[in-house]
């Protein structure tokens, strides 16, 4: 059995790379897109559906692959997701005129879309309970990684047009590392011991298993025992996902919504542009800005991995929250009490305290508890809803953020205005409907939710 000579630390951080590549493939454009645009003299429409075209595969991508990787396995799906990253990254670089660019950037976002709703269900699935919090972390901090890699390879190459190739090109196609590296380490994988145990392959799941707890407390022989009780239930199939495992449906698409309408993504596709138009900063000055936060935003995320495990699941959202919705609400105040000049230095202030705010909660715990909250057999396909339901916020954000700037003749305080609202919308949310996951297995959460749908019948 290949995962016997593989480390823990190993086992995580590959598993997690498609976070890397995901956070890599969102920040890049951001850099190469203004490149692209004048290379290719594609005018403003065609430039900004370069940049959503990933959005279209990334919907598509993560409604598709869930229930595919119930049926056939997180690691061979995985496998799958990293050829596309390949082929995406290759095609990018080499792409010769807009559709050919649109193209590559449509299997991208289908490599992208896969990731995020298999990741987070194969970090959980390989994690034990009481270090689910940190490790399901990973995912995010990869994100991060990804962009703040990615923001500084477009400072790299930017104006280096090395062996006569362009600099947008390098950009897009320094992608291919990160890919060829995930489809090494997708080879090499273990498969998750719950997969393997719902398929019948239990004497496979005790071997990883008893791997992946050797250095913890945790009994692998009883947590195999457990999985496997949970495992010989009743199957209603995908029907589950609407009768007793409902209440998590609708977790996950509220956490996955509320993550982008709370604006993150705004932030991290359009801060250049938020300098640049709404406080006339030059465009390097601008683009060191977007660094300085993607700095923020993967030390934070850090922090997050830290503490993670500490304090209850629903205690970090609240604080996060809380955080940034009294950050860009001061935000937005001030944009339309103060001069332009007067409160561009705040606002690049509150943008950090927002993105503090974000990293440490809803950032990691979002993609966390999507990974903990459905039934082994469905886990799949409720990723991909909860996972699909987040490109569809991004899409959003992403979409009328630039609009929203312009209705409010470019001061931020407008578009600001609006992520406030949704972020005390966020507040609510996580008193009413999150319930607490931290501490439990992920056959524990079954359990309980089958009980309760139980006991709700039983009341009706």
């Amino acid at each position: 059995m290949r995962a016997k000579h593989l480390s823990i630390f190993f086992i995580f951080v590959f598993g997690a790379l498609g976070g890397l590549l995901f956070g890599f493939d969102t920040g890049i454009i951001s850099g190469a897109s203004p490149l692209i645009e004048s290379n290719f003299n594609l005018n403003i429409e065609q430039t900004g559906f370069v940049t959503s075209s990933v959005l279209i595969g990334s919907s598509i991508g993560a409604l598709s692959i869930g229930t595919l990787s119930d049926r056939f396995g997180r690691k061979r799906l995985l496998l799958f997701a990293s050829i596309l990253f390949l082929l995406g990254s290759g095609l990018s670089m080499t792409a010769g005129g807009f559709v050919s660019m649109v193209v590559a950037r449509i299997i991208l976002g289908f490599a992208v879309g896969s990731a995020s709703a298999l990741t987070p269900a194969y970090l959980a699935e390989l994690a034990d309970a009481p270090h689910r919090g940190s490790l399901g972390t990973m995912f995010q901090l990869m994100i991060t990684a990804g962009i703040l890699l990615a923001y500084v390879s477009n400072l790299g190459f930017l104006h280096h047009n090395l062996l006569g190739i362009r600099d947008w090109r390098w950009m897009l196609g320094s992608a291919l590392i990160p890919a060829a590296i995930l489809f090494v380490g997708s080879l090499i994988l273990p498969e998750s011991p719950r997969f393997l145990v719902e398929k019948g392959r239990v004497d496979e799941a005790r071997d990883v298993l008893h791997q992946l707890r050797k250095k913890t407390n945790e009994d692998p022989d009883k947590e195999l025992a457990d999985i496997q009780k949970v495992a010989s239930l009743p199957k209603g199939g995908m029907k589950e996902l609407v009768t007793f495992a409902r209440p998590a449906v609708w977790v996950a698409i509220g956490l996955m919504l509320l993550q982008q309408l709370v604006g993150i993504n705004s932030v991290i596709y359009f801060l250049p542009q938020v300098f640049i138009k709404g406080f006339g900063f030059p465009e390097s000055n601008a683009i060191w800005i977007s660094v300085g936060i993607g700095v923020v935003n993967f030390v934070c995320t850090i922090l997050a991995y830290q503490i993670m495990d500490k304090f209850n699941r629903r205690t970090i959202l609240l604080f996060g929250s809380v955080v940034m919705a009294i950050s860009i609400g001061i935000l937005s105040v001030l944009n339309f009490t103060l001069s332009v000049q007067a409160a561009a230095v705040p606002t690049m202030i509150l943008i950090a305290i927002y993105i503090f705010g974000f990293a440490v909660s809803w950032g990691p715990i979002c993609w966390l508890m999507l990974g903990e909250i459905f039934p082994l057999n469905v886990r799949g396909a409720g990723n991909s809803i909860g996972s699909a339901a987040n490109w569809i916020g991004n899409f959003i954000v992403s979409q009328f953020f630039l609009v929203l700037l312009s209705m409010f003749h470019n001061n931020v305080g407008g578009p600001f205005a609006v992520f406030t609202f949704f972020a005390i919308v966020s507040i609510f949310f996580v008193i009413y409907v999150v319930p607490e996951t931290r501490g439990k297995t992920l056959e524990a959460i079954e359990l309980e939710m089958r009980q309760k749908a139980a006991l709700k019948k039983s009341s009706n």
